[in-house]
């Protein structure tokens, strides 16, 4: 019954959508042509998604425009303006004139159906089939460049926010061989389309981040982002139910991207655990979204792995083709928390400062991580300047003493410490 109602209603809405263009001030005529072009999900439609950007560049607010959409996030700087359900826009490519209209219908159930339909005369068929439609969607891209403005979306629900994590290759703590290895795989694999069309292998790359909590591994997640100019998805395997709902999760994900699977051992431990109590994705199933046919589902992504602990994982997860690049997230080192007072306190050369001798001893006798470094450098006693970086500092100090008789003494259990809980 619900689904004969929503074709009614389907009905219907494309009859008012028809007639509405009838009485507007573009009206369809018999030598129109109209191209629907609907919102889809698995897998995006990329001219819907271009047209959502292109279009506010080319004359949003005309004579005709009754509603407009203006939105604005706490770090943008100017209002961004969106075409509103019903409105129409009127583009010219090569002297061709072309007519957007933009609709939005709700049905019954809730669910919403969104699409743009393109109208031009029919004997400019094939010129906007290919050269106009490239137009767009190149242009689009162009202006997403400019913008600079990523997503953080999550693949089990449609909430997307923009990526504003501030985390860059020059803020990260990390080691700069290993800065530096990580930058030149990345530069190396988003220019080599061709080398991967060649040997016959899906334009993807795996990495593996393993290490204690609190190493930074969000953080280098956000500037590799960051770098490449990547949307970033979040996966939550936990509720995926079956290997089919796996690969719509994959198609659902866009080119240039990177795929983020968190604590990766909690959740292959989880799935084998309830394998007999509900309905879960397979292990089978998972190599073969990592490296099988469904991995080549798309180009230019990057999928990253986190783990606490790599000596729990699988054997066949961790071998090239599925996790490519392990990149180890260790306990603060003396260069590492050179990058932190930088960050922190301002301080850029820490070689005369008469505490850095004995914080390099310290920390490389203790286990801390950045995190934890990062923590006592933001705390400050009430009666002490906030500027104040040698007090910054010798509470440091005083903090990586007290973890070091700790672990002398034995009082914080390995396990703890490392995060054994998933």
């Amino acid at each position: 019954m619900i689904f004969i109602v929503e074709q009614l209603m389907l009905l219907i809405s494309t009859a008012l959508s028809y007639l509405s263009t009838l009485f507007s001030p573009h009206p369809r005529q018999c030598h129109d042509l109209t191209l629907i072009i609907h919102q889809n999900n698995a897998p995006p439609n990329q001219v819907y998604e271009a047209a959502q950007l292109y279009l506010p560049t080319i004359d949003l607010i005309n004579p005709t425009t009754r509603t407009i959409q203006v939105s604005k996030t706490p770090r943008q700087e100017t209002v961004k303006l969106a075409i509103d359900s019903g409105e129409q826009i009127v583009d010219t490519f090569e002297d061709i004139n072309l007519n957007w209209l933009y609709v939005v219908q709700t049905f019954p159930t809730g669910q919403v159906t969104r699409r743009f339909e393109l109208t031009f005369h029919k004997k400019h068929k094939d010129k906007v089939l290919t050269s106009y439609l490239r137009h767009v969607v190149t242009r689009a891209e162009a202006i997403k460049k400019e913008e600079k403005i990523l997503k953080l979306r999550s693949v089990n629900s449609p909430s997307r926010v923009d990526l504003e994590h501030p985390a860059t290759f020059e803020t990260i703590a990390m080691e700069p061989d290993q800065k530096t290895k990580i930058i030149k795989d990345l530069d190396r694999f988003v220019r080599r389309r061709e080398f991967y069309k060649k040997v016959g292998k899906a334009w993807k790359r795996g990495y593996l981040l393993y290490g204690p909590p609190g190493t930074g591994k969000s953080s280098l997640i956000a500037a590799m982002a960051n770098h490449l100019k990547f949307d970033v998805y979040e996966l939550e395997l936990d509720g995926i139910c079956s290997d089919s709902q796996l690969k719509r999760v994959l198609l659902s994900t866009k080119n240039r991207s990177i795929l983020v699977i968190e604590d990766i051992d909690c959740t292959v431990r989880d799935m084998q655990d309830r394998k007999s109590e509900q309905p879960t994705f397979t292990l089978s199933g998972l190599l073969n979204f990592m490296d099988g046919l469904w991995s080549s589902c798309g180009d230019e992504r990057i999928i990253v792995f986190t783990t606490n602990h790599k000596d729990r994982l699988e054997p066949a997860l961790l071998r090239p083709g599925r996790m490519d690049v392990h990149i180890h997230m260790s306990y603060c080192t003396p260069h590492a928390f050179r990058v932190l007072a930088s960050n922190y306190l301002g301080i850029q050369d820490l070689n005369h400062h008469g505490l850095y001798g004995e914080i390099t001893g310290l920390l490389e006798s203790t286990e801390v991580t950045p995190a934890e470094v990062c923590e006592q450098l933001l705390k400050r006693d009430d009666d002490v300047d906030d500027d104040d970086a040698d007090a910054a500092l010798a509470g440091l100090v005083n903090f990586l003493k007290l973890k070091k008789i700790e672990e002398t003494n034995n009082i914080d259990k390995p396990e703890t410490k490392e995060g054994s809980q998933c």
